[in-house]
């Protein structure tokens, strides 16, 4: 293998912007680094060449660590943005820089320096300044002065980023060209979806620190397994939907399934591009199944194809995840693009209906957080551990100031401050009380988390978030910049399996490490029983890339939840709620009530169950719990 990056992380001021990335590149391989602004992709690059230390973590260039080797020692081109020519110098001198500090002979420099201008498109040019060059002759001297002293590894960080469309596109190819010649290995960060999709073998998508993804540029795209990265590479529509063993539902579609899933019905996050969805005048002219009537909402001309945007009337069965619909619209939008030519057959303009129907369709692995945050405060605990937890987790996130009385807030700088490195972030007012703020967001979109700050009337808190919706509930009392340990509290059973699906979820999303601890309240419990499902536990943990370790306590429960949390420093108190039936009060555990009212100094995840318990038996078997 070319190259081994091993954990490498890279912290400022504790924040963590390049965090325990692991990655092979191949020998010979063009390798793009893709995100936005703010990602670490740059970073990590500088990391690479020796330009910045890394605080963990290894680099291996060829079988050999260079960790702690300087930038010169490491065997690498490297190509800056802007240029960062000599300007002193000629462009002749320029490439041979490198070759001269390594004392290569006068003859052999000047024939490397022909072959390379020769190469990049500039011969003839070795005498002229800097500045008597354009932008594009510019970086074609730079790519000829990092790659003159024969480097095993060509690193460039967003080098054309400076230069008009045209340019860039003619650069794109003669760098591939080179490079294929060469047969160099080289990594390529940019923030540019086209660029990375026409230089790359694969492509490694990084977001907050973290790379999300790596596969070649049609997997990612056809195939990606996380909302951030189905999203980010282009326009996806983005679903709510169930799967089970037949197949996967969104609304009245049904899809078939070629690999098994479970039994039981699961939701699912499902993606299907604005090339699969398929335009008709009528329902009996789709070859596939309708997904109802929509509107045409808006069209744009791009070139050889066209972009819709449409409208389909809401629908009690349909989720929309994104394209993200207008706040207190019901309706369902969608992004369309069909070849030009098939505008000629059946033109479209705004207003006009069509048939729908949707060929193709893409079930995320992994589907990324979608948080509402509920506040009376902008400047509250939830706010700002919301906030951080939507960017670290790369999901998204509404947060809406409640019960705010006749006088609104100014919400643009809080959007300003708040939106910087969100994939999705919508801020709202409301002059409701919580619960009635609650049930109207909770309509409007199906949420996984919902973050609340604790107050003095947690319990009630508590009974009035899970009462809200199907999603589970954080309570916060002070800011958290991070959730790096969590104390994941079960006892045997199936709720308890949903808790650590759930716990390890999102400690995956957030890069932390759990610590999983059930408790043996009474003799009648079979201690090793106990024991083997703590494992089962640490193992499932284990496979979702939590680190996790566990054990089992002799007690009374909440003693010793509060106990092992003294003892250790935990960001993170985790525990399952098993409510009753739908249409009966929420009402909560022993447990979880003492574990609320006792102020423990940590944020409070409660995991709501699928397993609903019938209210007569509910304290009953909740008590045998070690959470609720």
């Amino acid at each position: 293998m070319s190259i081994v990056i091993d954990q490498l992380t890279k912290r400022y001021e504790q924040q963590a912007v390049v965090n325990r990335v692991q990655l092979t590149i191949n020998d010979g391989e063009f390798f793009v680094l893709l995100g936005p602004s703010g990602s670490g992709k740059s970073t990590l690059l500088r990391m690479l060449a020796g330009l910045i230390s890394n605080d963990e973590g290894r680099v291996l260039l060829h079988g050999r660590d260079v960790t702690k080797l300087p930038p010169q020692a490491r065997d690498v081109g490297f190509v800056f943005q802007n240029y960062a020519l000599f300007e002193h110098m000629n462009v002749g001198d320029n490439i041979e820089f490198a070759l001269k500090i390594r004392k290569v002979s006068a003859a052999e420099r000047q024939r490397r320096r022909d072959t390379l201008l020769d190469m990049v498109g500039l011969a003839g040019l070795a005498k002229r300044l800097p500045r008597q060059l354009s932008g594009g002759q510019q970086q074609r001297v730079a790519l000829a002065r990092a790659l003159a002293h024969n480097p095993a590894v060509l690193l460039l960080d967003e080098p054309f980023g400076a230069l008009d469309a045209k340019i860039r596109s003619e650069l794109r190819r003669n760098l591939r060209g080179i490079q294929r010649e060469l047969g160099i290995t080289a990594i390529f960060v940019t923030h540019d979806q086209d660029e990375a999709f026409e230089l790359a073998d694969r492509i490694g998508v990084m977001n907050h620190g973290r790379l999300l993804e790596v596969g070649t540029p049609s997997e990612l795209y056809q195939r990606p397994q996380t909302d951030f990265v189905a999203t980010f590479l282009g326009s996806a529509n983005v679903m709510l939907g169930t799967c089970d063993e037949r197949g996967m539902y969104v609304g009245d579609l049904f899809f078939p399934l070629k690999t098994a899933a479970e039994e039981r019905r699961q939701n699912v996050h499902v993606m299907f591009r604005p090339e699969d969805v398929v335009l008709a005048p009528s329902d009996a002219m789709l070859t596939i199944p309708s997904f109802g009537i929509a509107t045409i909402e808006q069209r744009t001309f791009a070139g050889s194809f066209e972009r819709l945007r449409l409208r389909i009337p809401a629908q009690t069965v349909v989720r929309s995840i994104a394209p993200p619909r207008p706040f207190g619209d019901p309706d369902i939008l969608l992004d369309a693009q069909r070849p030009i030519e098939a505008s000629y057959h059946m033109p479209l303009t705004t207003g006009d209906q069509v048939q729908i129907g949707v060929q193709r369709i893409h079930a995320l692995a992994q589907r990324g957080l979608n948080v509402l945050i509920a506040s009376e405060s902008s400047r509250s605990a939830a706010v700002a551990t919301g906030t951080m937890l939507i960017r670290q987790a790369h999901g998204r996130g509404t947060v809406v100031l409640y019960n705010t009385g006749f006088e609104q807030p100014d919400l643009q700088p809080l959007r300003e401050q708040l939106g910087v490195g969100m994939t999705s972030l919508a801020l709202r007012t409301s002059s409701d009380e919580l619960a009635e703020t609650l049930q109207r967001e909770i309509e409007h979109l199906p949420y996984d988390l919902l973050v609340l700050d604790a107050g003095s009337q947690i319990n009630e808190r508590a009974r009035i978030a899970l009462a809200s919706g199907e999603h589970h509930v954080l309570l916060v009392s002070k800011p958290v910049t991070s959730f790096d340990r969590a104390l994941v509290c079960v006892a045997e059973g199936e709720p308890a399996k949903e808790d650590v699906a759930f716990a390890g979820r999102f400690l995956h999303e957030l890069g932390g490490v759990a610590t999983v601890l059930s408790v043996a309240w009474n003799d009648d419990i079979d201690t090793d029983h106990l024991e083997q499902f703590v494992h089962a536990c640490v193992q499932s943990l284990n496979l979702l890339a939590v680190p996790a370790t566990g054990h089992v306590r002799h007690g009374i429960v909440v003693d010793e939840i509060e106990r092992e949390l003294k003892t250790n420093a935990y960001d993170l108190l985790v525990i399952g709620a098993t409510l009753p039936k739908q249409k009966q009060a929420i009402s909560l555990s022993n447990v979880v009530q003492r574990l609320l009212q006792n102020q423990i100094n940590v944020p409070i995840l409660i995991v709501r169950s699928s397993y609903v318990q019938p209210f007569n038996e509910r304290l009953r078997v909740e008590q045998m719990r070690l959470k609720g």
